[in-house]
């Protein structure tokens, strides 16, 4: 039992170029934004990011910090497709393997297990077999020799995960609608760093929730990072929903002018470059 609390570049400074990260969330919600942010402001590359994926890979791929995507979508929900994500790839800027979204949750479950693989249906019959001519098939050794995908594990170096109340030794707790696997992303990892909107007492994340929103446990999780506001401009059920304004202005301004104005300092002057926009907009 230790304390894990550490600053999102401490986290950062623990990561190295070349290692695969998975990133929690699902399209533009709960995004363990705060920590891409610090991830930014490194020199960290050559990334393989795999991720259901929103604004996290969107910034990465601009930034040319993505060598391989492994991805079911990658989207901003309110804008269907992630806009600086599609340029990257039009460019040709990265390598990508794209699977069926139960797929790529049977390959956490794979690695999280540690099991090379897991039997699915899913992709049986669609292009997903044509564009990934890696994938495998088996056959089930039992009566009915049904023939499945054999989706291989996705293991992790390293997960950024964003939940709304976590203590210091590293449980995770979602009071949202939706876990969007960030346990899977957890336990499929050799190393994993969960930010928060709040670190509270054990004791006080089941006062006013049920036990079954701990949804990330102590033993899987490396780092805790206290970091209100960690998700924006995602959302983060029931605390704030997504910032539609941000994520549109985001969508709409090329990279390099976005990325000067609202990433070239720390989490405090983005958080100041945020509400100065905010104001000029009155």
């Amino acid at each position: 039992m230790s304390d894990k609390t550490m600053t999102a570049d401490e986290v950062v400074a623990r990561l190295h170029s070349g290692m695969t990260l998975g990133i929690g969330g699902w399209g533009s919600r709960r995004k363990p934004m705060a920590l891409v942010r610090a991830l930014l402001r490194s020199d960290i590359t050559d990334l393989t990011v795999v991720s259901y994926g929103g604004p996290d890979v969107g910034m990465l791929a601009a930034a040319g910090r993505i060598r391989k995507l492994v991805a079911a979508f990658v989207t901003l929900d309110s804008v269907p497709l992630e806009p600086h994500y599609r340029s990257a790839r039009e460019r040709g800027a990265f390598e990508l393997t794209e699977v069926d979204e139960g797929m790529f949750m049977w390959g956490l479950r794979a690695a999280a297990n540690r099991l090379p693989f897991l039997p699915v249906r899913a992709g049986i019959g669609s292009d997903v077999m044509r564009v990934n001519p890696g994938l495998r098939t088996v056959t089930s050794p039992y009566e009915d020799g049904e023939t499945f995908v054999a989706m291989p594990a996705l293991r992790l170096d390293a997960a950024l995960v964003h939940v709304n109340r976590a203590d210091r030794l590293g449980n995770g707790q979602y009071l949202g609608p939706d876990p969007y696997f960030d346990d899977l992303f957890c336990e499929a990892a050799d190393a994993a760093y969960l930010s928060c909107e709040r670190i509270v007492d054990t004791a006080e994340l089941t006062k006013e929730a049920p036990p079954q929103s701990l949804l990330v446990k102590r033993l899987s999780v490396t780092g805790v990072v206290e970091a209100p506001g960690g998700a924006h401009f995602t959302s983060c059920a029931p605390d704030y929903g997504r910032d539609e304004d941000v994520q549109r202005l985001y969508a709409s301004t090329p990279w390099a002018e976005f990325s000067e104005r609202f990433l070239a300092g720390d989490e405090q002057a983005y958080e100041s470059a945020v509400r100065n926009w905010q104001e000029e907009q009155g």
